[in-house]
């Protein structure tokens, strides 16, 4: 596939030109948003990944293709960081999302065998009311039964039922479960008419 980091951002100045659409991806530091990015992008190295949590600490631009830039955002959560540094990364992440029009949805990841947060609600309804499209993906799938994981999806479905409008994807990156239906989602939302003049 052809993409390529582009940029690492701390502030709005370091974005690059907001000249297509755009997809993030965000989620707790543990639940293996680097893995699946590099998944999607068919690149081993191109996310880093970590045993230890929390060590994407800016905004991370990859150009995918010619039309579309993916978003990796710093993780949120369990990061092993100190509170100053915790605080700047939220404000940091909260005006790129206030303030990037070209950003068409952010794909939320969770972790199948953890119950969502308060944090991850809040992020959810956050999207919304900003005319964010939320998608919604758990993560290790493989890591519990296919009966096991039916049910988590029912389960993080009902709870996150007042602020999120449509089914959870099963992901796994060791099997590459879900993969066609995560870019399918991206490319309907991202490449909307209604999107692409909003």
């Amino acid at each position: 596939m052809d993409v390529e980091f582009i940029k690492s951002a701390f502030q709005e100045a370091h974005y690059p030109p907001p000249d297509r659409p755009e997809v993030a991806f965000a989620g707790k530091s543990n639940v293996g948003k680097s893995s699946l990015i590099n998944t999607l992008t068919g690149r081993r190295k191109l996310a880093r990944t970590s045993s230890t949590p929390g060590r994407t600490q800016a905004i991370n631009f990859f150009r995918f293709g010619k039309t579309l830039y993916l978003v990796d955002l710093p993780g949120y959560g369990f990061a092993r960081v100190p509170m100053k540094v915790k605080k700047s990364w939220g404000e940091m992440v909260e005006n790129y999302l206030r303030s990037r029009h070209t950003l068409k949805a952010v794909v939320v990841i969770l972790d199948i065998r953890r119950d969502p947060s308060a944090g991850d609600a809040d992020l959810i309804n956050w999207l919304n009311y900003y005319h964010i499209v939320p998608i919604v993906v758990l993560t290790k799938a493989d890591k519990v039964s296919r009966q096991q994981a039916g049910k988590r999806a029912r389960l993080i479905e009902e709870r996150l039922k007042d602020v999120s409008f449509s089914a959870p994807i099963l992901f796994s990156s060791h099997t590459r479960q879900g993969m066609e239906e995560l870019w399918k989602r991206i490319n309907e939302t991202a490449f909307s008419e209604a999107n692409l003049t909003s």
